[in-house]
């Protein structure tokens, strides 16, 4: 069954709901990161950029980051189009895009800012694991990546996988929120200095669930 991401998107709408909990602590530390002053940013099944958008839009600077939204599902992309408009973000393009497919990002330039949020809680391990060995090939060094990922109802946190996978394809990690009474985790890591990396030569780097 194919989920009803529209729908799911409600739940940012419940105050004091994991969703709405998490959507803070993103924009906070997105915030820091935009404080560096980054001239480019990604953000990978990027829903309806209630994330991004309204700190592009409020942050100093934020204004002239030149931004790059991938959503496959076209009802969030066009609500993210109509948004960015609203907020008068000339420099946001939202693509309605497989944001699991490597072509996807053909012609994007690696970027100073990067997110995928949404993404490991819903991809078989291989998968994350894959993605996050592309993300150098995705952004500059010195780049920083905020990422989520799901607690789990029980056994081991799965997070611990992610933060690992990181740390071996050469990212340092700034920040990683998990609160005890919420599911959900935000790290932030940044990438280290290094040569060009070119994207895994695969026609995916993760599917759905």
């Amino acid at each position: 069954m194919v989920k009803d991401w529209v729908r799911w998107h409600e739940d940012y709408e419940a105050p004091g709901s994991s969703l709405s909990r998490r959507l803070a602590v993103v924009r906070e530390q997105l915030g820091g990161a935009l404080a560096e002053g980054p001239k480019s940013l990604l953000s990978i099944c990027a829903g309806d950029g209630r994330d991004v958008l309204p700190m592009l839009a409020s942050e100093p600077g934020g204004r002239s980051v030149r931004a790059l939204l991938a959503e496959l599902d076209a009802e969030l992309a066009d609500r993210a189009r109509a948004a960015a408009a609203g907020l008068d973000l000339p420099l946001v393009e939202v693509r309605t895009a497989d944001a699991g497919a490597t072509a996807t990002y053909a012609d994007v330039e690696p970027v100073d800012v990067l997110l995928a949020c949404g993404v490991f809680g819903n991809v078989a391990e291989a998968d994350m694991s894959r993605t996050v060995a592309a993300l150098p090939a995705l952004t500059n060094p010195g780049a920083i990546v905020i990422w989520t990922r799901g607690r789990g109802d029980e056994g081991a946190d799965p997070s611990v996988e992610v933060r690992a996978r990181f740390r071996a394809e050469g990212f340092t990690e700034l920040a990683f929120v998990a609160p005890d009474d919420a599911r959900f985790r935000v790290g932030v890591c940044r990438r280290s200095g290094g040569d060009p990396v070119r994207l895994p030569a695969v026609p995916r780097l993760f599917s759905f669930g």
